[in-house]
């Protein structure tokens, strides 16, 4: 695969729920070391895009290609070599309650890395929540964590494996202003230091801004427009003005 292939690429996605028709033919690229925001208010089928690029679910319609590889034609255990690939940044951080923040990370590592020592697992922890900026919450337990470190100790233990890509679903949900500019900042860090590709799943427009390298607004279940967040928001549409001054402004004057 070159260098400069795209690492991600759907073409003609569509999936229905019954009657619901949530995505109806999504075209989607994410180059080496790029992030793409999808944004979408909520229902809008960007959860269930992710779900399908790490094969969680399957599509009615369409092509999923993740580092070349079709995703829904793999083997399991092919797909399993591709999702150890991939950091899922779930909304809720799914850590485990009865874990504490070491256990939680080196959790993943049993499972995948077999033939690691004790030193190099210590290590490993030692790095991860390093790079989120959480070395002194090692020992500490998921409930006496605030809800911003819960997001960072999730986002660590999705770089313990080293991913090349990431999957942020709604990282900045249920977060005061402060604590989402430190997930935003750490989003970018998180790129410059593992120099992987994203998507980012939000309906936060300050999210988008800082973190997307493209933005792509997700309307009656295809990407409505893609580009940059300024070439995006510069569309008349009132479909596009009407997300943003929610975000925006009835925010701000709320």
């Amino acid at each position: 695969m070159s260098d400069r292939e795209p690492v991600i690429r759907v073409r003609g996605l569509a999936r229905s729920f019954g009657e619901n028709r949530v995505l109806a033919g999504v075209d989607l690229e994410v180059g080496p070391a790029e992030n793409v925001v999808v944004l979408g208010r909520s229902g809008s089928g960007k959860s269930v895009l992710i779900k399908i690029i790490v094969g969680l679910l399957a599509p009615d319609a369409g092509v999923v290609e993740v580092f070349g590889q079709d995703v829904h034609r793999l083997r399991p255990r092919e797909l399993d070599a591709i999702r150890v690939r991939i950091g899922f940044s779930f909304q809720s951080s799914a850590l485990y309650d009865s874990m504490n923040v070491r256990e939680n990370l080196e959790f993943p590592l049993r499972m995948n890395r077999r033939g690691l020592t004790e030193g190099a697992v210590r290590d490993a922890v030692n790095e991860a929540l390093d790079a989120v900026g959480l070395a002194g919450a090692i020992d500490q337990m998921p409930s006496e964590l605030s809800g911003g470190q819960r997001k960072r100790v999730g986002i660590a233990r999705t770089l313990i494996l080293n991913p090349e890509i990431m999957l942020y679903d709604e990282p900045t949900a249920g977060l005061d202003p402060n604590t989402c500019g430190e997930i935003n900042e750490l989003i970018l860090r998180v790129r410059e230091k593992y120099h992987t590709s994203s998507i980012i799943i939000t309906h936060d427009l300050t999210c988008a801004k800082v973190t997307g390298d493209r933005v792509a607004i997700l309307l009656d279940g295809v990407l409505f427009r893609i580009g940059t967040f300024e070439s995006v928001f510069a569309d008349p549409d009132p479909r596009i003005r009407s997300f943003y001054d929610y975000n925006f402004v009835t925010k701000a004057t709320s």
